[in-house]
């Protein structure tokens, strides 16, 4: 068994990890406990009663935390002339079409978002074995392939965050830094959770939500009650 560190006992002394607690008792112990140099990420964890294996069962999409999430994300776009402009006015950090795509093929992945006009996807399609195992490739339903990037590209960098249920059924997205006032990050916790909840599959058998927990970079998860968050 791995050993505990003298600064991991000290930030988890009085939880008790296998309690559930309210959002809100959840979140204001991980601000309180946070000790590391650095503004720490706080990041909500969901286990899913779902198989993604299965097209039907997938768990993925976008969504717009009111409080933002403190993170400079950064902002690849495939366009050409008048859209390529818009996307540059935007904050987009990397903006081009043949070119970009050789970049990436070099292995210069320096962003963190990608998005797309339609007419560019012959291109960006080349660059699927790459993109696609990253969670990179522009897709129309989570509104990374679109005509209008300039809002694309605000969208992505105002607090929109990608959700996708990896092959265990988790699902790992930050919802700040500790750093944020208690209130935002409740907020943001709460829109990520009841976002999830609504996008449930239709053809999950069983408990879809099985487990919910909050966590600091360098602190433990701690579990939180469904029932704080829905309804």
């Amino acid at each position: 068994m791995a050993r505990q560190s003298k600064r991991y006992k000290q930030v988890r002394e009085g939880l008790d990890l296998s309690t559930e607690y309210s959002l809100e008792v959840a979140l204001r112990e991980v601000k309180a406990r946070a000790q590391a140099k650095f503004d720490e990420t706080v990041e909500v964890s969901m286990n899913l009663g779902v198989d993604p294996r299965h097209a039907d069962q997938m768990v993925r999409g976008v969504v717009t935390l009111p409080n933002g999430t403190g993170k400079l994300v950064r902002v690849a776009v495939f366009a050409r002339g008048d859209k390529a402009e818009e996307a540059r006015k935007a904050g987009a950090e990397l903006v081009g079409a043949e070119d970009l795509m050789a970049s990436i093929q070099k292995g210069e992945m320096n962003f963190d978002r990608c998005i797309a006009t339609p007419d560019m996807m012959a291109i960006v399609g080349r660059l699927g074995r790459i993109l696609g195992p990253r969670g990179l490739m522009p897709n129309p339903k989570l509104g990374t392939v679109t005509p209008n990037v300039a809002a694309a590209v605000e969208a992505v960098k105002g607090g929109q965050v990608e959700y996708r249920v990896e092959k265990a059924g988790i699902i790992h997205a930050r919802v700040g830094k500790v750093s944020f006032e208690e209130k935002a990050l409740i907020e943001n916790a709460r829109t990520l959770i009841k976002a999830v909840l609504k996008a449930k599959p239709a053809a999950t058998k069983g408990v879809y939500v099985k487990t919910v927990s909050v966590s600091s970079t360098m602190g433990p998860g701690l579990r939180v009650a469904i029932s704080s968050v829905a309804g």
